[in-house]
């Protein structure tokens, strides 16, 4: 079971991997995608952490993603595909699907962090969902590990099929520009028209100053979204995505 020294830790991967669905093969690749960066910092031995299976996984699930949406959905235009995926995989649902498999109780994690509250943190469960998707794709190879995609997201993939996968453009255009340091967003108000029963707002959306979208509705939330839409359509245009 590759490099798993202790014999209780090896049962806990066991029931986790029966838990996944994964006959692993090198129950070490498991045990390094649960181990964060601040136990491997404070162990003694030179121990292996999950950042560089976190890397793989996240190209993985992007590609298992697409091809999936792509394969089952052949009306939708590109620009949708996009959209859609990143609303499918955002880090929101990465680590809702980490909670409901209980990644968090399987982490090592260092002293600090276990104090600070880690095993729930948002950012440690996306990070170790796809840092678990890096671990099946090399024990198990590409199918195995997009079949484990599906299978995680098929809840997500079904909200899609029925209409009802939640559009938050707010939320996708956050996750894209600031993927690039020093990138900001605001949204400024522009007009409020109506009478008080019928009102409706526009408002303007800025990535780092630069206006990019506006949108209209009657409410401010709405508004937002539709501003936060059309900055995301101009930003997958050819001129900014080169």
């Amino acid at each position: 079971m590759g490099n798993v020294r202790k014999e209780s830790r090896r049962q806990e991967l066991v029931m986790l991997s029966e838990r996944l669905g994964v006959a692993f093969r090198d129950f070490g690749l498991l045990d390094q995608a649960l181990t964060h960066t601040s136990y491997a910092n404070e162990s003694k031995r030179n121990t292996a952490h999950n950042e560089r299976l976190e890397f793989l996984g996240d190209a993985v699930l992007e590609l298992a993603s697409s091809t999936y949406l792509y394969e089952h959905f052949p009306e939708m235009p590109e620009g949708e595909l996009t959209r859609t995926r990143a609303s499918i995989v955002c880090s929101t649902t990465l680590a809702r699907l980490a909670a409901d498999l209980d990644l968090g109780s399987y982490l090592l994690l260092g002293h600090g962090e276990e104090m600070g509250g880690g095993r729930t943190r948002q950012t440690n469960l996306e990070d170790v969902f796809e840092a678990v998707i890096g671990a099946v794709y090399l024990d198990q190879g590409w199918t195995a590990a997009k079949d484990y995609v599906v299978r995680q997201l098929r809840g997500e993939f079904q909200k899609v099929a029925q209409g009802a996968i939640l559009k938050d453009y707010k939320t996708i255009l956050q996750e894209r520009v600031f993927r690039r340091e020093g990138q900001s967003i605001t949204y400024r108000l522009v007009r409020e028209e109506g009478p008080d029963h019928d009102k409706s707002f526009t408002f303007e959306v800025l990535v780092t100053g630069r206006v990019m979208g506006e949108g209209t509705g009657h409410s401010k939330k709405e508004a937002e979204q539709h501003a936060a839409r059309m900055a995301l359509e101009r930003l997958e245009a050819p001129k900014y995505t080169k």
